[in-house]
């Protein structure tokens, strides 16, 4: 007969042990170990820079506050700081990748969602920015890298590439998403998996995103302007629309809408409130507040630089009050 402590190690082994949350799709919504439910996220970006007291800090603030996603780069420089979970070439780079699986296992038993995003980019000018996945064999490594550190965790999805669309480095074509896509099934066939798309998408993308890609759900980082917020209810019915039209309908998530610290306009909390809502009522599945640094990388710096300050520490009054009004009138403990 095995000894207690041989079968306790055998259940600590047990992929259902290790896997407490699950996310899924079902139609236009997301689920959570087959329940529907509403994600509302917050960036999080330089998460694996955060201490494990930060992390912990801020994810028993996220959970008061009705949070139950955060938005994670796997590729990630703060200033001349690196912490990429990946190097240039797509393997993994410690102590950042550790870090990431820890912080998935983390919010997997607290049953929060983790969305890990990808972004190629070259080397400044200067050489204070290193390049990274610059070229599409380190991006394919790269994914395969992160798909199959974190295959034990359910609770993840993986977006291929930040605004994928803009012509810039971080461009990356519908004809790579796909082998992307394909890298990203072979490693973990259950795995959800998105490609976000910088400003609204247009029907021709939208059928290549749903068509030919295969997105498990929609991405698009809608407007920074004064005049987002209004729109944002009719233009995800419109996206639904025209997916019923396409034959194929996926969950539309507005994982980075405006920000303070961006632009001229900067939203207050009845902005951000307006903004939740009306992709709530609109059909949307998920909505973040997203945040960062000032324009100029100034502070507060939020959640592109954990390393000093936890996210909650560094909000302003305007955040503050809108995470207040999101818990009571937008969270996903409140019915739809």
């Amino acid at each position: 007969m095995p000894s207690q402590r041989a079968v306790m190690l055998l259940l600590l082994m047990s992929p259902s042990v290790l896997t407490g949350t699950e996310l899924g799709v079902k139609d236009t919504q997301f689920t959570l170990n087959g329940q529907p439910v509403f994600l509302l996220g917050i960036s999080y970006y330089g998460g694996l820079d955060a201490s494990d007291e930060t992390v912990h800090r801020d994810l028993v603030r996220l959970r008061e506050s009705g949070f139950n996603w955060i938005r994670v780069w796997a590729t990630w420089h703060s200033g001349e700081n690196n912490a990429s979970a990946v190097d240039a070439e797509g393997k993994a780079r410690e102590p950042y990748m550790a870090r990431l699986k820890a912080l998935v296992a983390k919010y997997d038993r607290a049953g929060l969602v983790v969305d890990v995003t990808l972004a190629p980019q070259q080397a400044s000018p200067d050489g204070r920015k290193p390049g990274y996945l610059a070229t599409f064999d380190a991006h394919r490594r790269a994914v395969q890298t992160i798909t199959a550190t974190l295959r034990p965790h359910r609770n993840w999805y993986l977006d291929l590439a930040n605004e994928r669309n803009i012509r810039d480095p971080r461009y990356v074509s519908f004809d790579d998403l796909v082998k992307l896509r394909a890298a990203a099934r072979q490693a973990d066939p259950a795995l959800l998996v998105t490609a976000s798309q910088g400003g609204d998408i247009d029907e021709r993308e939208l059928r290549e995103y749903l068509l030919k890609v295969k997105v498990d759900f929609i991405c698009p980082h809608r407007p920074r302007d004064a005049a987002s917020p209004a729109s944002t209810e009719e233009t995800t019915r419109r996206y639904l629309a025209r997916m019923r039209a396409l034959g194929r309908v996926v969950p539309v998530n507005y994982q980075e809408p405006f920000r303070r610290g961006y632009a001229d306009w900067q939203p207050r909390a009845e902005d951000f409130l307006a903004d939740a809502q009306g992709a709530r009522r609109g059909g949307a599945a998920a909505w973040c507040l997203h945040n960062g640094s000032q324009r100029q990388g100034g502070e507060p710096f939020r959640s592109f630089d954990l390393r000093k300050k936890a996210l909650f520490e560094q909000l302003d009054e305007q955040e503050r009050r809108a995470i207040e009004w999101l818990k009571a009138q937008v969270s996903s403990t409140r019915p739809r």
